[in-house]
């Protein structure tokens, strides 16, 4: 059975139990260990590998919060305990629009769940905890230094993501735990910024107050009981004001339309895009998934218009093995 590998983040940037006014090492043991097997032939398989690892959060009796590509396509997860137990989980579903991802334990998990706090209340400056598998050891001391919109290659776009530094290691699905000892994202991804003339890493948290609305139907559905944002299959990057595509995904209307890597993308339905939060806005606002699609893009020299017929992204992925 695979156990967590022996690291440790740096004394200087660990939580110390007196800097808190609550419990700091109970509501770390909320943060456990989480390691997925993906099948090789699943879609996700080659870009997010078939074996994934990080952290999740038990926010109720069983449930456990997570980022939602460690778990997208999973046959088999299993949680790591604080105390060296691993117990079996199930993917019960995820949310492409917020990134969640939910896991129910099969087996008992005495521990108290981490009470949901609000992402709207914490402000630039606040101190968080950024909480990995394995209590104080695995976890860093650290301040929010931005809340601010968020584009991911992906076709993601968050309103008001959060970002922390000093960045956890090891940040897929940590807890981000404010200084009331409640629970106020999860963490997504590290990124670089320059600060001074220097690079630095930050983590890009997602927000809690966007999970209370798709909570209930991530359990019961394993997804959103909604129609779909249209998806393209395409990765992008903003750059000098254009949107350029740097990969197609395959089986995706992007790769059938026969766009490639290069392609710059020039209007949306005949309105202009130069950032890539604007490509997605007027995307999405065509309607939902399925909805065709009229590009204007530019191929090295040559401008044409392509119409692109959109799809829900989940029906590209395997369903979840169910227990």
């Amino acid at each position: 059975m695979p156990s967590l590998t022996e690291w440790k983040v740096p004394p200087a940037n660990q939580p110390r139990p007196g800097d808190y006014s609550f419990d700091l090492d109970r509501a770390l043991t909320a943060v456990v260990g989480l390691h997925s097997i993906i099948p090789a032939d699943a879609f996700s398989a080659d870009t997010l590998g078939t074996e994934r690892a990080g952290n999740g959060v038990l926010i109720d009796d069983g449930l456990v919060l997570t980022i939602g590509y460690l778990i997208t396509e999973a046959e088999t997860v299993w949680l790591h305990l604080g105390d060296g137990r691993a117990v079996e989980g199930h993917a019960l579903g995820f949310d492409f629009e917020t990134g969640f991802g939910l896991v129910q334990a099969l087996g008992r998990i005495d521990l108290d769940p981490l009470p949901l706090g609000s992402s709207a209340a914490a402000a630039i400056g606040d101190r968080v905890v950024v909480g990995g598998a394995g209590g104080r050891t695995r976890s860093v001391a650290s301040h929010i230094v931005a809340k601010q919109e968020f584009a991911g290659y992906w076709e993601y776009l968050l309103d008001e993501a959060i970002f922390s530094y000093p960045a956890h290691p090891n940040w897929g699905g940590t807890g981000v735990i404010s200084t009331r000892g409640e629970l106020i994202g999860i963490g997504s991804l590290q990124l670089e910024r320059e600060r001074d003339g220097r690079a630095e890493h930050v983590n890009m948290i997602v927000p809690i107050d966007l999970l209370k609305p798709v909570l209930d139907d991530i359990r019961k559905f394993g997804r959103v009981n909604k129609p779909a944002r249209p998806w393209l299959g395409m990765y992008t990057h903003e750059i000098e004001n254009r949107v350029v595509v740097v990969g197609i995904a395959g089986k995706g209307p992007a790769e059938r339309a026969e766009l490639k890597t290069g392609d710059v993308i020039l209007a949306v339905n005949g309105e202009k895009v130069s950032s890539q939060i604007g490509f997605y806005r007027k995307l999405w606002s065509l309607g939902p998934a399925g909805v065709d699609v009229p590009l204007t893009v530019y191929h090295e020299g040559v401008t044409f218009d392509v119409v692109l017929t959109s799809t829900d992204r989940a029906k590209l992925l395997k369903a979840p093995r169910l227990h």
